[in-house]
Order: C-alpha cells, then sequence, then structure tokens
C-alpha cells in the first residue's frame, strides 16, 4: 500500500498518547504511518504541550519520517485521515471525582465506568464522540474510528446506532488477560488462546487454551486470576469460579463482591481518598516526567495507570486493519446475533478477525446460563443510558438507572441523579435545554 497514512488523535494530550507513539514508531515496517495530529482542547494545551514535545523527541530519536504535529482545531485534524483514535475524558479528573464520591453518599458503588458513575460519563462523553462522528462523516469519510474512551462499549453502540462512520471500540483488559498469562505460562501472547463473552468491563474468559491445551481448570483453582490497580483486590469466591467455569472480568467485583467493595470505597472517602486524586498524583509525576527534555522514550511509571497497555491494542488494530491481517483481536463491535438473547444493534465483546474491510465476529462458543440474565440486565441499562445521553432526558436517565443491577432504590437513585446532573451540570447541556426533561 503507497497510501499516506494520517492519524487524528482526539484527545492527544492524554498521559498515555507516549505508549501510542511508541506503538507506533515499533509498528513502522508494516504500518509506515506518514503523519500524527494531536488534537485537545483549549483547556488541555499545557498538556498538549507537553506530551506533544516528548512525542517530538521519541520520534526524532526514532530517525523515521514522522510528521507529527499539535493542534486545538479538530477539524483539521481530521480532514484526510486514515485512522481516527480517541483517548479523551470530557470533565477531566475532577468530573471522574464526582463520579466516584456522589454515589456513595446514597448507598451505591461509586466508580468511572461502572454503574452511576459510568453512567454519568456516558452522558457527558456520548454527544461529544458523536460530533466527533459527524465531523468524520464529512471530513474523512472512510477512516476507522477507534474508540478507547470509556464506558467504551456503551460509546461504541452509540456511535453504530446514531452515525454512519466505521468504529470499533477496544479496551485495554482482554490485551492485559494475554500479558498475564503470557508472564504466568513464560510462553509468547501467540500461542495462547482467550474466548471472551459478555460486554466491555462485564466480560467472562469462557476458554484459555496453549497450544491447544485448556488451561482454565487450572487457572480456576489457582483463583489469582488477572486484576487491575483500579479496582480493590479482593479474592474471587472459590465456589462461585469453580461453579461458573469462567474468570469473570475484575470489574465483575463490583457485582460478586458488592459489600465489600462498596465499605471499602466509603471507608476510603471518608479519609478523602479516591481513585480520580490517585490518577491526578500519577498523572501530575507523568507529566514532570514529560518534561524533562533528556526524556525521548515512554517511561515505565506510565504502566501504574489503570489501562496501560491500551495504546499497544491500538497500535495492533491499525496495524491489521491496513494490512489486511487476519488476526484475531478482542473487540467492541455490534453484537449481530452472536448473543441471541441480545438485541443484534447492542454492543459486545468478543473476539473478531481483522480484515481491511472490516471485521469477522467470531461465535462464542461457551456463555454460562448463569451470567446471560446479569448480561442482559446490563445491557438494558446500557441501551436506556445512550437513549438518555442521546436525547436529553432525565426521565429517561432514572429509568436506565432504575434498571442497573447495581442501584437498589428508584427513589436514592432519583435524588442522585438530580445532585449529579446539577454537579455536571456544565457538561450536559441537552439535559437542560428544556424544563430538564
Amino acid at each position: 500500500m503507497n497510501q499516506q497514512l494520517k492519524v487524528a488523535v482526539i484527545g492527544g494530550g492524554s498521559s498515555y498518547t507516549p505508549e501510542l507513539i511508541e506503538g507506533f514508531i515499533l509498528n513502522y515496517p508494516t504500518f509506515p504511518i506518514s503523519e500524527i495530529v494531536l488534537v485537545d482542547i483549549e483547556e488541555g494545551l499545557r498538556k498538549l504541550t507537553i506530551v506533544g514535545q516528548l512525542a517530538e523527541r521519541m520520534i526524532a530519536k526514532s530517525g523515521l519520517p514522522i510528521k507529527l504535529s499539535l493542534t486545538l482545531d479538530r477539524r483539521s485534524a481530521l480532514k484526510g485521515a486514515s485512522f481516527v483514535s480517541t483517548q479523551m475524558r470530557v470533565g477531566r479528573l475532577e468530573a471522574r471525582g464526582w463520579d466516584e464520591t456522589i454515589p456513595l453518599k446514597y448507598g451505591m458503588i461509586g466508580q468511572e465506568t461502572t454503574g452511576p458513575g459510568g453512567m454519568m460519563k456516558a452522558l457527558r462523553t456520548i454527544p461529544v464522540l458523536l460530533d466527533v462522528a459527524k465531523d468524520m462523516e464529512e471530513l474523512c469519510p472512510d477512516a476507522w474510528l477507534l474508540n478507547f474512551t470509556n464506558p467504551a462499549g456503551m460509546v461504541t453502540e452509540a456511535i453504530h446506532k446514531h452515525s454512519r462512520i466505521k468504529s470499533i471500540g477496544l479496551c485495554n483488559s482482554p490485551i492485559g488477560a494475554y500479558k498475564w498469562l503470557s508472564e504466568l505460562y513464560q510462553v509468547p501472547a501467540e500461542r495462547i488462546y482467550c474466548e471472551f463473552a459478555g460486554l466491555n468491563h462485564l466480560h467472562w474468559i469462557t476458554t484459555i487454551t496453549i497450544d491447544g491445551e485448556s488451561k482454565l481448570p487450572e487457572l480456576l483453582a489457582n483463583r489469582d486470576g488477572y486484576s487491575a490497580r483500579n479496582v480493590p483486590q479482593y479474592d474471587w469466591n472459590a465456589t462461585l469460579l469453580s461453579s461458573l467455569g469462567a474468570i469473570p472480568s475484575y470489574y465483575l467485583k463490583y457485582f460478586y463482591l458488592h459489600r465489600e467493595i462498596l465499605a471499602e470505597q466509603q471507608a476510603a472517602a471518608a479519609k478523602g481518598e479516591t481513585r480520580a486524586a490517585t490518577v491526578q498524583q500519577l498523572e501530575d509525576e507523568l507529566f514532570e516526567l514529560y518534561k524533562d527534555e533528556n526524556l525521548a522514550e515512554k517511561p515505565k511509571q506510565l504502566e501504574q495507570r489503570g489501562g496501560a497497555y491500551y495504546s499497544e491494542a491500538a497500535v495492533k488494530l491499525m496495524n491489521s486493519l491496513y494490512n489486511n491481517s487476519g488476526d484475531i483481536q478482542t473487540l467492541n463491535v455490534p453484537n449481530g446475533g452472536i448473543l441471541d438473547f441480545l438485541p443484534d444493534d447492542a454492543c459486545i465483546e468478543v473476539n473478531c478477525k481483522v480484515y481491511s474491510q472490516g471485521l469477522e465476529t467470531m461465535p462464542v462458543a461457551v456463555v454460562p446460563q448463569a451470567v446471560k440474565g446479569l448480561i442482559h440486565a446490563v445491557k438494558t441499562y446500557e441501551a436506556l443510558a445512550i437513549e438518555a445521553a442521546v436525547s436529553g432526558s432525565r426521565d429517561m436517565a432514572l429509568l436506565a438507572l432504575a434498571h442497573h443491577p447495581l442501584v437498589p432504590s428508584a427513589n436514592d437513585a432519583e435524588a442522585m441523579l438530580d445532585e449529579m446532573l446539577e454537579r455536571n451540570k456544565a457538561y450536559l447541556p441537552r439535559f437542560f435545554q428544556h424544563a430538564g426533561k
């Protein structure tokens, strides 16, 4: 292929960007990117400048002919792009702090992608991503949008339902599972196969093989499982795992160990400790490192971020789309009948073969009967929340919350929703355009 490869990164001032740049450099022989445009908003200009200068040093060190530019003009960044990657946070970490703390006052889990906090993040984010998609329809209609912005499954579903662009959602959880298994068994990831069943941040690994030999029984007995730094570290219940016959995503601890995690969150909040504050401190440290004019590589400390390795997954996906590779990756895509108990247009997290013209979604061989109800319930909530985000309907937002398994009371949910909407007012214009309905 001789086409010019331009990649636009929405949220280019993110602390993840050096990992993305590293991926482009390492993959240049098979994915010869010609131009990278990092775009952000005015409030992100300082971070964009710092991370952009590090990116320039990384590219200069590589000696590769990659043009890098920084801009606050999203439309100019999108024009003629082959790929668009999104890694933005509407409301920044301040809003994440609200997502994590307000629900706790009402006796509910506070988390940025799961439960009430996850819905608020979706309400803030989906309209902005749909605006990006609208610009793409005009300025780069043939480009692929690779969405990492959380809640990734919901955002991707909204884009598929309300725009005409080509979009794929991705998450670092599946690649994290492969890295965990690769390290555990001391084998390259290429020899490992995992089958995922479920939704983004609500999946179960139902098959794990190495060179075709099943490792799932011994892993279920081991119970260590892979986890993430942003999820409390409780041991899984041994009887639960053996009965399931599958390894749950670490986000499922919010469901299976609800009481324990809620108590821990409330205790931490009482001491003024939140994940948002921890991430803010880590980001401040990272950007101090990024300022070092002698630094010309991704610092190891970046791997401490909860979303570490996402950029590796993003570049791998771009590479496969560009080269028509047909390799298997775990992605967020429309269901299309794969899970027969969900609507066809529901986005699920599933293995896909990646080709230049699109994805071939692979059948899911095993879906534990016990998890189908939870998947269906959370997907019902997600569909309602997407409708609320698009319409700006408070009533629809409450309906979504009332049907989330982590919300025990519609009355408490309504009071909580009113507080959260008011706190997020600057980022939710649709909700305040017409009498709050």
